[in-house]
């Protein structure tokens, strides 16, 4: 009889952790520019950059805006320096069926039909309880910035993170003789 009553107060108090983490996750989170939360589902991890989202039921294969890794599986070019790594820590940022927030900018798709988008990562160990995916990326050392216009909300922001990691010799940085070198 005591291990239930261990068994039960147990529960209700991991369901409260549980509650409490997802009202402070809700409220923390940086607003949505277009007023409402949007979320996706991790179908499958591309590469560095690309990634294939269930969005409203759709699958979409989706570019992180701002950001761009070495090459992992690209037809047309050989595996960059860095490529396999960038997408390796991706992959482990971005779980399978794990949910994330989207947010977009100017325009929906590039020239591909991919949509384009800024994602955010559930974390309760940071300060605001995510992790903005792109700048993560840059911030790491797995990608440089690229920007297409009038995509560039983050321009500033992402430009800091990749001089930071870029100056400490993070990632790619301190490995290759930077972005886009072919694998050696």
């Amino acid at each position: 009889m005591r291990f239930l009553r261990i068994l039960v107060l147990s529960a209700v108090a991991v369901s409260a952790v549980l509650l409490g983490f997802s009202l402070w996750a809700n409220t923390s989170s940086p607003p949505h520019p277009t007023g409402t939360a949007e979320t996706a589902v991790v179908e499958f991890v591309i590469d560095g950059d690309t990634v294939d989202l269930i969005i409203d039921g759709q699958q979409e294969r989706v570019r992180l805006i701002g950001v761009d890794t070495p090459e992992s599986v690209s037809r047309d070019t050989p595996v960059q320096c860095y490529g396999a790594e960038a997408s390796a820590a991706l992959t482990g940022l971005l779980p399978i069926n794990s949910v994330v927030r989207i947010e977009r900018d100017a325009e929906v798709r590039d020239r591909f039909g991919r949509v384009l988008l800024y994602l955010y990562r559930a974390d309760p160990t940071t300060s605001d309880g995510e992790i903005f995916v792109n700048e993560w990326l840059l911030a790491n050392g797995f990608a440089d910035t690229l920007f297409f216009e009038p995509n560039t909300t983050y321009r500033s922001q992402f430009t800091r993170s990749r001089n930071t990691a870029r100056d400490a010799g993070l990632g790619l940085w301190g490995v290759c003789e930077g972005p886009d070198q072919p694998l050696s």
